[in-house]
């Protein structure tokens, strides 16, 4: 990577994670601090969710999110989504203003603006380099007469611990570049990319299908309860033994309600900042594999 990209990364990293942790040295709920950090990575077009979203197989964007508060169990999610600029914004207003957990498409949007979200011309997410690959993919298509297989490209998420010790959880992300018919991921599904309970906050990027059929973001919660494993334990059991082993690449962000991190991923890189209580910020954006 360029080391002018690699910089612009870490800026923005370091941006939104210090966003989340202003919010909770003044005592602000995790919640609050999640969709803080989310919306300052989904305003940014290096990342794929809301600005930075790829293209489906339609040559549009349809973006995904999901944010859980730990403390309430109360869930909400948006999938598919076109006009919306904060879809984690969204996703939280169906949380706290609908009976529902999950609107998609046409819905959500509409309930977005009944709710008086910020919503913007499809056109708004898009960006010069995404539309180039989705471009060079279909002229792949062409070239050989079959289908390309979709690639991948991440997703943005935020896990909080307050001063309450409430715990939080969020994921924002644009899916799979090229695909079809609708596809949605593990993002706005709720255990599967996105989770957050009194053991844990956890969030997922990668192969969706796998989280989903492994609801892995759940199973690390449930790993902890009741086998009393501990996070570092669980989140490598659920990536690396399930996910992984059954074929799927990702990653995982997670904190526990004791303060403690991780981070593993089965990807050639994840990129990820995490702040510490005293104000401490660590980044990384490298590549790298953990066994």
């Amino acid at each position: 990577m360029p080391a002018e990209k690699e910089e612009a990364y870490k800026s923005k990293l370091t941006e939104a994670v210090q966003a989340g942790f202003i919010i909770l040295k003044k005592g602000g709920p995790a919640l609050d601090a999640v969709e803080a950090s989310i919306k300052i990575l989904e305003d940014s077009p290096l990342f794929n969710a809301g600005k930075g979203a790829v293209f489906s197989s339609e040559e549009i964007n349809e973006l995904d999110a999901a944010i859980m508060d730990g403390k309430t169990m109360k869930a909400g999610a948006v999938a598919g989504c076109r006009t919306i600029k904060n879809p984690i914004t969204a996703a939280r207003a169906v949380m706290e203003n609908s009976a529902h957990v999950m609107l998609a498409g046409a819905g959500a949007d509409a309930f977005a603006a009944a709710a008086g979200l910020h919503l913007v011309d499809p056109s708004y997410f898009k960006i010069e380099e995404r539309w180039a690959q989705i471009r060079e993919l279909k002229q792949q298509e062409n070239r050989s007469d079959k289908i390309a297989a979709p690639n991948k490209y991440g997703t943005v998420g935020a896990v909080a611990l307050d001063a309450s010790g409430s715990l939080a959880a969020g994921t924002s992300t644009g899916g799979m570049l090229n695909k079809k018919y609708g596809r949605i991921g593990d993002t706005p599904v709720i255990g599967a990319g996105t989770y957050a309970n009194h053991t844990c906050a956890v969030s997922c990027t990668g192969h969706g299908e796998f989280f989903i059929r492994f609801t892995a973001a759940h199973d690390i919660a449930a790993l902890m309860e009741y086998k009393g494993l501990t996070l570092e334990a669980a989140a490598h059991e659920v990536l690396i033994n399930k996910v992984t082993r059954a074929g799927g690449v990702g990653g995982i962000i997670a904190l526990d309600a004791l303060g403690n991190t991780v981070t593993p991923h089965s990807a050639e890189g994840m990129f990820w900042a995490s702040v510490d209580t005293d104000g401490s910020c660590h980044v990384n954006v490298c590549n790298m594999i953990i066994d």
